[in-house]
Order: structure tokens, then sequence, then C-alpha cells
């Protein structure tokens, strides 16, 4: 064999082998990432991974000469590299609250829970009859702003009347973030509770929308929350407990996942720091209080992009090539750790079945044809709530029902006033309970 060729193929050998050494240090750093639980920012699981491999190069070397020892250094300064962008803030790590939007003005409410809440208030606008009830919203996330397409379609609800009033959860949004062990289910329930006694006007009606209809769920089933509930509309709800959050099933019709073009804009999961911390939590192996990164500074990261897929999931297929955008870079803002923690909670707590069959609050479901939610989280609440008096299924929409497309916001805004002023609904009351079964069979 030439000596050009011996000599290429001893490169290629010792390149594989420090290679195969990034590699093994850069999967230890992980390792002790987990082990660690992020620890000072990562820092922990850098200086042991750097000390083990300067370790082993010294032990390498040991019997080369100074050259050929510092060359021993090579993977391990390669892979110290890689690793430091994983320990290194690239947003502000304290809380960076959304500006104030143009057409309405955020306030501050401290509730007796200890919890400090953005709220938005749309007095009826329109001319004719006002609904003497005030009309709570809670948004889907758990713990995320409310989107400038919902902030519209509040101001559709006040035009026709309605005296709206929203609040975004603990940590999301503009309001003020709580001590990671605080955000569970439960605490989102008192905080419900506490935010209507604050608003001082006798019982409300409530509409909750995912995770905000989840909580409406909860709510119905503790009769002292419910006692301040007037009626309530449970829009497209995700699991109430955990043995509803553990069953499996199928979705509504073809949603635009895999079918929408990906989002524009940054994304935080391109950062190896933020990457790694979200991925690791979403998998449950760092978590949602991990020393890798703060909930302040988890929250500066993420955004609107990395909720592309989840997005997507929220239209119908045919509407894959006109999503419209659901909110502005200013205003978005969602905590991905809060949310896990509290999605962590519900998925521990026990069954609420029992008490929610107490509920006599008189109550609407609504359901999209291309729900990306599983059927029998929202068919479970129908089942066991006695007091749901209809059913709503919107057909051509996906989860998220009031988009701005077509007459989408005006046909959800329809059933909704037509359940809080008790008027016949302007759709089928479908499923009805006895149709439950054949209603999943159908895969509808």
């Amino acid at each position: 064999m030439p000596t050009s060729a011996i000599r290429a193929v001893r490169f290629t050998g010792r390149l594989l082998l420090a290679l195969a050494a990034v590699t093994m240090l850069v999967i230890v750093f992980l390792a002790l990432i987990a082990l660690t639980d992020g620890a000072g920012s990562g820092l922990a699981a850098w200086l042991t991974t750097l000390g083990g491999g300067a370790v082993l190069a010294l032990w390498r070397g040991r019997h080369r000469t100074w050259p050929a020892r510092l060359v021993a250094f090579l993977p391990v300064a390669v892979a110290a590299a890689l690793t430091a962008s994983v320990c290194i803030p690239t947003v502000p790590t304290a809380r960076r609250s959304p500006p104030a939007l143009p057409f309405v003005t955020a306030q501050h409410w401290s509730l007796a829970t200890g919890s400090r809440v953005a709220v938005y208030h749309y007095p009826p606008a329109s001319p004719g009859p006002r609904h003497p009830i005030p009309l709570v919203y809670l948004n889907g996330g758990p713990v995320r702003g409310i989107s400038v397409l919902d902030h519209r379609f509040l101001q559709l609800l006040a035009r026709q009347g309605y005296d709206v009033y929203a609040y975004e959860q603990a940590g999301g949004g503009r309001s003020d973030l709580l001590p990671m062990g605080q955000y569970t289910i439960a605490r989102s329930v008192r905080d419900l509770a506490a935010f209507i006694d604050r608003l001082k006007k006798g019982r409300v009606d409530v509409l909750g929308f995912s995770s905000g209809g989840s909580l409406l769920t909860r709510a119905l089933a503790d009769p002292s929350v419910a006692a301040r509930l007037h009626r309530a509309i449970v829009a497209e709800p995700g699991p109430m407990d955990g043995p509803t959050a553990h069953i499996t099933g199928h979705k509504g019709r073809k949603s635009a996942r895999g079918l929408a073009p990906a989002p524009a804009g940054p994304r935080s999961t391109h950062v190896p720091r933020y990457a790694v911390a979200f991925g690791l939590m979403r998998l449950g192996i760092l978590s949602p209080d991990t020393g890798l990164i703060g909930q302040a500074e988890g929250d500066n990261a993420f955004t609107a992009a990395d909720l592309g897929s989840d997005t997507a999931s929220a239209y119908c297929a045919h509407d894959a090539h006109r999503i419209p955008a659901e909110d502005t870079p200013q205003n978005f803002s969602f905590s991905p750790a809060a949310s896990l923690r509290i999605q962590q909670t519900v998925k521990d707590s026990p069954s609420i079945a029992s008490r929610l069959r107490q509920s006599r609050t008189p109550a609407m479901l609504m359901i999209a044809e291309c729900s990306s939610q599983i059927r029998q989280w929202e068919t479970t609440v129908l089942a066991h709530d006695p007091a749901v008096q209809r059913t709503q299924y919107m057909p051509g929409v996906g989860h998220h029902m009031w988009n701005g497309l077509d007459d989408n916001n005006d046909r959800a805004a329809a059933v909704i006033t037509a359940f809080l002023q008790d008027e016949p609904a302007p759709l089928p009351n479908h499923p009805t309970r006895d149709e439950i079964p054949t209603f999943l069979r159908d895969h509808e």
C-alpha cells in the first residue's frame, strides 16, 4: 500500500476516534444535566465533564511528547465549546412582559390567593339590549397570554351586548409569575373563584376554551366554586383529571398538522441551550423548575414558531394554506415549564367524575369537527355532567373555533349567545349522552 494511502487511513482512524471522544463527552454532559437537574445553569455538569475529559486526555498522553499530549486535549476542547453553548443564556433572564396592547388596557388585580393577574375588560358596545350577567373568558395554554385572535372574538361578544372580562392565568402574558411549585390545577381553580369574588358582580357566565375548558370543568365539580357560576360553556376541553388524561382514543377530522407551511420567525429550539432544556423537560427528564434555565428565561426564549405544529393542529386540513396569524410577536407569551407543571398535576389528580355528577350549573359543550383533542376528553364531560343541556358540534372548524376565517367567529358567537340567553340552539344538539358510543364509533 502506498505511503500516502497509509497516512490517509491513519488520519481517518484518528479523526473517527476524536469524533467518538467528542460524542462520548457530549453524551456524558447531557447525562449529567439530567442527573443534576441542570444545576447552576448547567455549569455543574459542564465542569464535571470538562474535568473528566481532561483527566482522560492526560492519561492517554502520559507516554507521549508534549506536542502529542496537547493533541489528546483537542476532543476535550471541542466538546467543551459545544456543551458550553448549553450553559450560556441568549435572552434576558429577568421577566420581560409583553408591551401594552393598543386597543385595551391591561389592569392588574391582586387576588386573595396571592396571584397577581392581568385583566382585560370589554364593556358592552352595543346600543341594543345588554346582557346583565358578566361573561368571564378562560383562555387555553394553560399558562399562555391571550392571543390577538381571542381578543378580537371577545370584542365581538362585547358588541353583542356582553360585559366581557378575561384574565391571563398566573405566569401567563402580563400576569406575575408564581414559584414553580405553586402552579397546580387546584391553584388555578382557586384563582378563578378569587377572580369572581374580586369582580364583585355576583354570579357570572364563564367560557372556558381548551385547557381553560378543563379548568372550568373542575370548577363545576367543586360546589363552592360552582356556586359562583350562572352558566358555563366548556369549549374543546382537555382532560379533566388523571383517569381522563390517560385515555387513548381518536381525534376529530383531519387537521392541518403536517400540511401547513412551517411558520416563519425564530425558534428557541434552534438554540442549543433551549433545545436541550425544553426537549428534556418535555420528555420528563428535567423537572419544570430545573436549574438549567429559570422560569422567566424560558418564557422569554419561547416563540410562536416553537408552537407551529400545535397551531396547525388547531385548524382543519382544508385551511392548511390560509392559517391566520393568531398573535403578534410582541404579544405572544407562553410559559412551557409552568404549563407542563399544571398539566402534570392534572395527570396526577384523582377522578372528579363523582363530584361532577353533582353539578347543577347549566352548561354547554362545544366540539370542533377537526378537533385536535382526544374525543374522549370531550365526551367524558358530557357523560358525567348531568347539567350539560346541549352539545354543539361545530362543522368546518378546528380546535381554535373562533379563528377569523370566513364566518367562523359569527357562528361561534351565535352558539354561545343562544345558550347564554336560553334561546334555541342554532345547531342540532349533537352528540347527546345516548349518542356518545355512536359518535366515538363513527370517528366524528
